[in-house]
């Protein structure tokens, strides 16, 4: 068979492979949804992840939780300056008894005293010296808050006021404040020493005594500041020699932050009333301005008082004063540990011994008024009343129903039992409150 021949025979077995053509639409509709499937995927785990990690993270590495602020409760004893100047005003007494001197005697012991302008100089360094100690707890306070002005153009409005630490918790310094300043702003911030800045947040607040507490994570506030920080510590406004007693007014006594003046408690005990408390005014003989806020504080580094705006008569509106310490210290450590002031809405007194001798009204806290539309006033509370028990805890006056409230929480509700003058007797009455908040 001839080439040509088995040529044609083979024909038939010869094939031609041809490539199968794209299905573009079915390769864009692959590639879709294996993108959506890689994302969904994605999100599953991320999820997975941000739930999960934390509860892993404080399993392993449990978090502490802060440690509760308190306060030590102040001591009945006589303090070592009042021990200290009741022995100088004796060995004064005696000295005076024991040594009798003529007129001329004392013109010239006078005459050769001599003074001059560094002896004056001397005086006020040893005080700059004391208050660059006290400066150590002292820092500024600013909020910030967004307005609108009469074009309807949005601007931040700034305040500033002063600051005290008055603790730690082991996570966050806990610095006392002016209300006003910081209830409204949506930014705080707190300024330590000259130019260091640290945000900060609001713990808490008291409507009554214009009284705030803001908290600045110890982890934001660099090393070398913090060698420089000291906690104050709070005194006593409750001692026998408070009156001449010499103060340093700091924070913001002549309406300016940073401010200084130095002076003395010219008077203590006025009644200052408040719903729920009765704070005692202390005045000074410093002239600041009549809206200062700010800190008293003693020779030993203490606070004795917190400056509020003037509260006296006209005549006397450039004087500082303060409320006293004692009364505001269990106040201040319930706002540290950010616990809600309760409110139910009494103003009142002690009922005193003659009044109770020669009227029969029994011991307690004395009603004088009932705010409208506070708990106690829904609860039926009236002028009048006596409050003599909370919680099954004898109330003597009105510190202690002030005291008695503290320990309670905002929502909780308390058996308030009351002495009401029916015709001539009283008659014990139990009511059951729901305690408020004064926010």
């Amino acid at each position: 068979m001839s080439d040509a021949e088995q040529n044609k025979q083979s024909d038939f077995m010869i094939e031609k492979i041809k490539e199968r053509p794209v299905n573009k639409k079915k390769l864009l509709r692959r590639t879709i949804t294996t993108a959506a499937m890689a994302v969904i995927f994605g999100l599953i785990a991320c999820l997975t992840f941000l739930i999960l990690e934390p509860l892993f993270s404080n399993w392993l590495y449990p978090e502490e939780e802060p440690q509760a602020v308190v306060f030590p409760e102040e001591s009945n004893e006589v303090s070592p300056e009042d021990m200290l100047v009741e022995e100088e005003v004796s060995s004064l007494q005696e000295a005076v008894e024991s040594v009798i001197l003529e007129d001329e005697q004392i013109q010239k012991i006078l005459e050769n005293i001599q003074l001059d302008k560094e002896h004056y100089m001397q005086m006020y360094h040893a005080l700059l010296s004391y208050t660059a100690e006290l400066s150590s707890s002292m820092v500024t306070v600013t909020g910030v808050a967004s307005d609108v002005d009469w074009l309807n153009d949005t601007y931040e409005s700034t305040g500033q006021t002063y600051g005290v630490i008055v603790a730690s918790n082991g996570k966050e310094y806990l610095i006392l404040t002016d209300r006003n300043t910081v209830m409204q702003a949506e930014r705080i911030t707190v300024t330590f020493g000259i130019d260091t800045k640290v945000e900060a947040s609001l713990k808490q607040m008291d409507s009554q005594t214009g009284l705030a507490v803001v908290s600045v994570s110890l982890a934001q506030v660099p090393e070398e500041i913090k060698d420089g920080i000291t906690i104050a510590s709070l005194g006593s406004s409750n001692t026998r020699n408070l009156v001449g007693m010499p103060v340093v007014a700091m924070g913001c006594p002549m309406g300016i932050v940073g401010s200084v003046e130095y002076g003395i408690v010219a008077a203590a005990g006025s009644p200052l009333s408040k719903v729920d408390a009765n704070y005692k005014l202390l005045t000074t003989d410093i002239y600041g301005s009549p809206g200062s806020v700010g800190v008293l504080f003693n020779m030993q580094g203490q606070i004795v008082g917190i400056i509020t705006p003037n509260r006296l008569s006209s005549d006397m509106k450039n004087a500082v004063t303060a409320i006293g310490i004692s009364e505001l210290r269990k106040l201040i450590e319930n706002m540290t540990n950010g616990k809600e002031p309760v409110y139910l809405g009494v103003s009142g007194m002690d009922v005193t011994e003659k009044a109770n001798q020669e009227t029969g009204v029994p011991f307690g806290a004395y009603v004088k008024e009932v705010a409208m539309d506070s708990p106690a006033m829904l609860a039926g509370i009236q002028r009048g009343d006596v409050i003599v028990a909370i919680e099954q805890e004898e109330i003597n006056n009105f510190s202690s129903y002030t005291a008695a409230l503290m320990k309670l929480e905002a929502g909780e509700t308390a058996t308030v039992v009351v002495q009401r003058p029916v015709q001539d007797s009283y008659k014990e009455m139990e009511m059951e409150i729901t305690l408020g908040t004064t926010e």
